[in-house]
C-alpha cells in the first residue's frame, strides 16, 4: 500500500453519496466553479466547499491536471516496456522506484505478478527517441536484468482513473 492509501479500502465508509458524486464529477469537468459543482451534487455552495477541502485533504482528489493532446505536442508515440529485475529484494525495488521517476518520458510504471516486474508506459515523439531512452535511460536503472518492448499502433482510450 501506498502511503496516501494506507488504511483505507476500496470502499471506505467515511465518504458518502454526495462525496462520490463530488469526486465523479470533478474527474469528468475539473475546472467548474465551485458554484457549478454545489449545483450538479445538489449542495449549496458552503458545505460543498467544506467537503472538496476534506476529499483533498483526506488524499482522495490529488490534485488537478490539464489533460493535454499529445500529437498535437509531438509526443504520439507509446510503448509499454516490460522490466525484469535481476534483485527483487526491498532494497533493489525501492532503489528501481527513485530512479524510475526521474525519467520524465516514463508516464506510468507498475509492478506486476508476472514472468516481469514492472511495466512501463513510455511517451515519446518517436520510435527513434524511445530507443534513446530505453538504451540509456530504462536499460541503466539500477538492477535491470532485460526488457521487453510492446509499441501502441493505435490508442482507442487514454487516461487514469
Amino acid at each position: 500500500m501506498t502511503k496516501r492509501t494506507e488504511g483505507k479500502s476500496a470502499a471506505d465508509s467515511s465518504i458518502d453519496v454526495f462525496d462520490r458524486r463530488i469526486i465523479e464529477v470533478l474527474r469528468a469537468e475539473g475546472r467548474l466553479s465551485m458554484t457549478e459543482l454545489a449545483r450538479r451534487v445538489g449542495l449549496s455552495k458552503t458545505p460543498c466547499q467544506v467537503r472538496l477541502r476534506r476529499l483533498i485533504d483526506g488524499g482522495y482528489i490529488l490534485g488537478f491536471r490539464a489533460v493535454v493532446d499529445p500529437a498535437l505536442l509531438g509526443l504520439d508515440h507509446v510503448a509499454f516496456t516490460e522490466v525484469k529485475l535481476s534483485d527483487t529484494r526491498e532494497a533493489a525495488l525501492e532503489e528501481f522506484r527513485r530512479a524510475v521517476l526521474r525519467i520524465p518520458e516514463v508516464e506510468e510504471c507498475h509492478m506486476i505478478a508476472s514472468s516481469f516486474d514492472y511495466l512501463l508506459k513510455v511517451r515519446t515523439a518517436d520510435i527513434r527517441r524511445y530507443r534513446e531512452v530505453l538504451g540509456e535511460r530504462i536499460s541503466a536503472l539500477p538492477h535491470v536484468a532485460s526488457t521487453s518492448t510492446f509499441v501502441a499502433m493505435e490508442t482507442i482510450r487514454d487516461g487514469g482513473v
